[in-house]
């Protein structure tokens, strides 16, 4: 039985008094609203989009830099019943090609009542909003002007109504829009804080996470929202230019918990000077948690050692696997592990050529550390599965599969992907892993799995290898496959981006070091190595690099690499 019929019910029953969001500008200027304010600014929202006739079941875009204006809009359409989309609002560190094209294809299908911007929303970019015939579009105000008290009519907002529409965090072609009801978020949410321990009144969230990815909208929205829990949330673009404002905010704030991609815990020590590493105060961090990529202990230890001095306990960074079709998470780590998510060593020549997992010595020669994305929420369930939809034991890799009682029903407008994606009630992730003693292990894409000479390998573990080098920026390397009609398999094929373009001209040294890297951690043997000037790799909105749109730019550079029969 759930405890509010709607995620509006459970604004509504929010203590008044509490602060709900604070927005993080810089240390001048903050804003913080209470969750009356909170309620009070939504509903003067509403009664705008009311006005441009938005009503119960109209899609509504949200196109505007992240913060409360943004947030209030958004809840603003659900309390009429409508069904808001966040989309990532236009930044110079995304490229505009690539985001001008995934604009056009997200708002073409979602065919909404109504878009809204924001007042410096680029007019370039309006030419790629599809509006159709019946689509309006709204500039809003500075949102600091608000009426009095409102009452708004009655939507009749029921548990199984759209509450809002997620996009799946694809990087090419037409993102998926992931349509969830009030009752399967809330059911998430739910099953979310039990394993948490989520406790309203002692709890507080720090986030710069886009709100138009799941962790942004799902573990730093919806569930403080719905848990009557504070957060304090920064620009993603702000946090990526200072990640150290983060300890900063954690400390002054007293955050207990933040969610984190796993590059961030390797991203944050390495651009925060040494000398400030011990004088901010973490204690207060109970969870922080690693989502969104498979998880690395390499990057989870650093972010440790680092931060230790600032009295960061080692028990509190924690791991996740979580999707926008199950609203957020399937497994999460146990947080009263003092010694943080399991940890397995495996030999890596049995795991790249038959797909098993055999035990190793920890650190012995091409043994492979695995970290676990924890248990399975409570109602859910997870499958392995091989190729051929077998089922697989623990310890062999397959594709995982999930079921749960907050999954989606489809994507939006596309019943031919749900179709693919959906089977006798099982999600296909097209994610590869493995369980182990009921823990899930998370180790990469299905679609990225690079078969060299009969072995399995795995890109991310190339790219962590480079990525160690001093003069690779963190987090910019991109491994692929190109096919060698010489040899019958692929070749691997690595793209990085150097620290600095005057690098460039050390490139063969450099070059000759990573190879060298490569063969000692993998025994694998590299094709080709491209260094490239900072900001050549393709990022997708989520800020991550983009496989399939870097590696067609890489073919389109270099033709002579392209060898496909």
């Amino acid at each position: 039985m759930l405890r509010y019929r709607n995620l509006i019910d459970a604004l509504d029953r929010a203590p008044a008094s509490r602060p709900f969001v604070t927005a993080w500008i810089d240390e001048d200027e903050q804003e913080t609203v209470t969750f009356a304010e909170f309620r009070h600014r939504a509903r003067s929202q509403a009664e705008v989009l009311r006005g441009r006739g938005v009503a119960t079941g109209d899609r509504v875009i949200v196109l505007m830099p992240q913060g409360i204006p943004a947030m209030t809009t958004f809840f603003g359409a659900m309390m009429l019943g409508a069904v808001p989309a966040f989309l990532a609002y236009p930044n110079f560190k995304v490229e505009a090609a690539k985001y001008r094209a995934g604009l056009a294809g997200v708002t073409a299908n979602l065919r909404a009542k109504l878009v809204v911007i924001d007042e410096e929303f680029p007019d370039e970019m309006l030419g790629h909003v599809s509006l159709g015939e019946q689509t309006q579009l709204l500039r809003a105000g500075s949102g600091r002007n608000f009426s009095s008290e409102i009452e708004l009519p009655d939507a009749e907002i029921h548990p199984g109504s759209l509450a809002f529409i997620q996009h799946s965090a694809g990087t090419t072609g037409l993102q998926k829009g992931v349509a969830l009801t009030h009752a399967a978020v809330l059911r998430q949410i739910e099953h979310l804080a039990r394993a948490l321990k989520i406790d309203g009144s002692a709890d507080c969230i720090y986030s710069w996470l886009p709100l138009y990815h799941d962790m942004g909208l799902i573990a730093c929205f919806m569930l403080p929202m719905v848990c009557h829990v504070p957060v304090v949330m920064q620009s993603p673009l702000d946090w990526v230019i200072h990640p150290e404002t983060m300890l900063q905010i954690a400390s002054e704030y007293k955050c207990t918990l933040a969610w984190l991609p796993n590059f961030a815990f390797q991203f944050i020590p390495r651009r925060t000077p040494q000398k400030r590493w011990g004088e901010c105060d973490l204690s207060s961090l109970r969870a922080v948690i690693n989502c969104s990529e498979p998880v690395r202990a390499s990057s989870m230890r650093e972010f440790q050692r680092a931060f230790a001095a600032a009295g960061l306990k080692a028990g509190a960074l924690q791991s996740s696997y979580a999707m926008a079709e199950d609203v957020f998470a399937v497994t999460q780590s146990n947080i009263d592990r003092q010694s943080g998510p399991a940890r397995i060593w495996a030999d890596g020549q049995q795991f790249r050529s038959t797909h098993r997992i055999v035990p190793a010595a920890e650190g012995s020669p091409c043994a492979v550390e695995f970290t676990s994305s924890g248990e399975v929420l409570a109602h859910h369930e997870i499958r392995i599965v091989s190729d051929s939809g077998a089922l697989l034991a623990d310890g062999y890799v397959g594709e995982i599969l999930v079921k749960s009682d907050c999954l989606f029903t489809g994507y939006y407008n596309r019943p031919d992907l749900t179709a693919q994606a959906i089977v006798e009630g099982w999600y296909r992730t097209g994610d590869l892993g493995f369980s182990m003693d009921r823990e899930l292990y998370v180790v990469g894409r299905k679609k990225d799995l690079l078969i060299i000479g009969g072995e399995n390998i795995y890109p991310q573990d190339i790219e962590e290898i480079v990525a160690g080098h001093p003069a690779i920026h963190d987090g910019r390397v991109i491994a692929t496959g190109v096919y060698n009609p010489d040899l019958g398999t692929e070749d691997v094929v690595v793209v990085a981006e150097v620290e600095s373009e005057e690098m460039l001209d050390g490139a063969a040294e450099i070059e000759a070091e990573i190879r060298s890297r490569i063969v000692a951690g993998m025994g694998v043997a590299v094709r080709t190595i491209l260094l490239k000037p900072p900001k050549w790799i393709v990022k997708s909105t989520a800020g991550k690099p983009s496989r399939a749109a870097t590696r067609d730019k890489l073919l389109k550079e270099n033709p002579e690499l392209n060898r496909e029969p």
